[in-house]
């Protein structure tokens, strides 16, 4: 079994976290997101981020980059163009595609589905770039 380098998936789950906070903040989608989900961006109560969700979504992202360190390693991905192709095909394919499913039979706003399919992306990128180059 191809080793996994348990440093770069911590490295790539705390950059995948940030790019979340990042993408998810006031900087860039969190008001639209927020509005989109009934919330008010101007609210305290409603701008508050609880820390047992912060801890899930860093395990979240932990996961994700384990996973996909498993990969990079079990197809020998090899540079940052093989990774970006690895990571396009697992976002196109897992994703994009599962979340669609809230936009067919939940009713969700296409609108929230590329805010949430756009973070998925750059986070799944610069993870499978983190994990290729650095194995």
């Amino acid at each position: 079994m191809p080793a996994i380098n348990y440093l770069a998936v911590l490295v790539a789950a705390v950059a995948a976290f940030v790019v979340g906070a990042v993408w998810n903040g006031p900087l860039l989608f969190g008001n639209a997101r927020m509005k989109l989900l009934g919330m008010d961006p101007d609210a305290p109560a409603d701008k508050a981020m609880p820390a047992g969700k912060v801890l899930a979504e860093f395990a979240r992202v932990l996961v994700v980059a384990f996973v996909l360190a498993r990969f990079v390693a079990l197809l020998g991905t090899d540079g940052w163009v093989d990774a970006v192709q690895l990571g396009g095909w697992l976002w196109i394919g897992f994703q994009a595609a599962l979340l669609a499913g809230a936009v067919i039979w939940e009713k969700m706003p296409p609108r929230l589905y590329a805010i949430h399919a756009g973070d998925a992306l750059a986070k799944v990128l610069l993870m499978a770039v983190i994990l290729s180059a650095w194995r």
